[in-house]
């Protein structure tokens, strides 16, 4: 009886917010879309340095100095945390869904990280195409026969990314990291959208924990982190500035359980949809309080 309450409660808000994600998603799929085949583009233009790579003796590095090298058989620990990471952030914007405390649209949230994403990958993109350095890591250091990449003897070798071997065992594509793009680009928007001050503290943490991790598995030298560091922040705050904040409001958290409204209405022509979302999330409240006596 219980199980089936909550079921029933679960349902009912997924169900809701579903109604007030739809509209928002309709205005915006195509851009969401379109970055997310970006990242195929990004995937590709990353396979293609790789064909340009040419190994060579690892550059003197900072990092590396201070750093002992974690070798391959512990590259996993820097791959585990970025996951952990990603999965996290994840399911933290989609969380909208199943409880009621929340502060932000997971539709315009995504935007905002895309939109971040995309360009700090343009930039990227235009960094290792112009200038190819001897890679640090194991697997593309001299000797080492996935170093260099033959001439593809099928279109399908380039187009298919060879998935998934050529996207963990890359080469070419350094300056700058693309773990520490997405991990900056999610901490960042936690620090916007998030409530839990613990967790803001924590995932910058993890942030720095996981930088120091990619220079001692010798995935990246110093300097990609740290170019890193500046250019995602520096374009999140350029994007931050430029798109008004009509488009990306966020919500007051409930207290009560009751559901929130945002700070800015999306338009004027959503002003009518945000007195719909209010009585929604209210009348769901209501009977979710009285299943409850």
């Amino acid at each position: 009886m219980y199980i089936a309450r909550e079921t029933s409660k679960v349902w009912r808000r997924i169900t809701m917010e579903y109604s007030v994600e739809w509209p928002l998603l309709k205005e915006r799929w195509k851009f969401l879309i379109f970055c997310l085949f970006f990242q195929y583009l990004h995937g590709l233009a990353a396979r293609a340095v790789h064909y340009l790579h040419r190994p060579g003796p690892v550059l003197q590095d900072v990092g590396f100095m201070l750093l002992p090298e974690l070798g391959p058989k512990k590259a996993y620990i820097s791959e585990t945390l970025f996951s952990f990471i990603f999965c996290s952030f994840l399911l933290w914007t989609f969380h909208p869904f199943i409880f009621h405390a929340k502060r932000f649209y997971t539709v315009l949230v995504w935007y905002r990280c895309l939109a971040v994403l995309v360009v700090s990958q343009c930039l990227r993109i235009a960094s290792f195409m112009v200038t190819q350095l001897p890679g640090p890591n194991y697997h593309c250091r001299e000797g080492s026969k996935m170093a260099s990449l033959p001439a593809p003897k099928r279109i399908s070798e380039v187009f298919l990314l060879n998935f998934p071997y050529g996207v963990v065992y890359g080469c070419g594509d350094l300056i700058f990291s693309s773990h520490m793009i997405f991990t900056l680009v999610f901490v960042r928007t936690y620090q916007k959208f998030g409530s839990k001050r613990w967790i803001k503290q924590l995932s910058w943490a993890l942030a720095v924990v996981l930088s120091v991790l990619i220079v001692a598995s010798r995935k990246h030298y110093t300097v990609d982190v740290v170019v890193a560091w500046y250019t995602v922040n520096l374009v999140f705050f350029l994007i931050d500035r430029q798109l008004p904040e009509a488009e990306f409001s966020e919500r007051i958290p409930s207290g009560g359980g009751g559901g929130g409204l945002p700070l800015l209405p999306l338009s004027t022509k959503d002003s009518q949809q945000t007195k719909e979302e209010l009585h929604k999330l209210i009348n769901g409240n209501a009977a979710e309080a009285k299943d409850t006596c």
